[in-house]
């Protein structure tokens, strides 16, 4: 099984530290990790793609060549996960591939949202932002969407507070969806075909 390591580790100061350590991980449950800055991947780029759209096509193409995705959700830069993790959840599971997610902040995602400044009961009952948009209120750890895709693919999310000053570090609840996802019954080789 070869394993989508989604997150934004890449954007950690020992991204090369994590990448191997989520690597010996995969390796230690018979799966293989692909870290999106890994190099391989085949994309057409003859060296005149802005650097930007050939990472893009590079990540697609890992993502491509994967059999799931272990993605970090733990929220990022605000009270939701990283968007282009995010994005690339959809893109795996809008391929059938199979889905698990983990969070190192347990608070769920009304909690995160409340903190921000201006948040908080309106006078229609409903909590909203500080620009008056309401806020969800399903006690899920994320917006429904993500959730929900994990659920609905028959996924994992594991959910927990890393210990104090580890939140990027501890993978322990990474390591706990590496094992979910090699317990699961393998898909046939055509659930892995891109859509036409």
């Amino acid at each position: 099984m070869r394993i989508y390591l989604a997150g934004p580790d890449v954007f950690l100061p020992d991204a090369a530290r994590i990448a191997e350590a989520k690597k010996a991980i995969c390796a230690a449950h018979g799966a293989e990790g692909v870290f999106p800055t890994d190099l391989g991947a085949d994309h057409a780029d003859d060296g005149t793609l802005p650097r930007w759209y050939s990472i893009y096509l590079r990540n697609e193409a890992h993502m491509r060549g994967c059999d799931a995705v272990v993605a970090n959700l733990t929220p990022f830069r605000g009270p939701s996960a990283d968007p282009g993790t995010v994005y690339e959840l959809g893109f795996m599971r809008a391929l059938g591939r199979a889905l698990a997610g983990y969070s190192n902040v347990a608070a769920p995602f009304l909690a995160r949202s409340l903190a921000l400044p201006g948040a908080g009961l309106g006078a229609d009952g409903r909590y909203r932002d500080a620009d008056g948009l309401a806020i969800e209120d399903f006690g899920l750890t994320d917006n429904l969407m993500i959730d929900g895709g994990i659920r609905a693919a028959g996924g994992v999310l594991v959910v927990r507070d890393a210990p104090p000053g580890a939140m990027w570090t501890d993978l322990s609840a990474f390591a706990e969806c590496v094992a979910a996802l090699t317990r699961r019954e393998p898909r046939p080789p055509a659930a892995r075909r891109s859509p036409g």
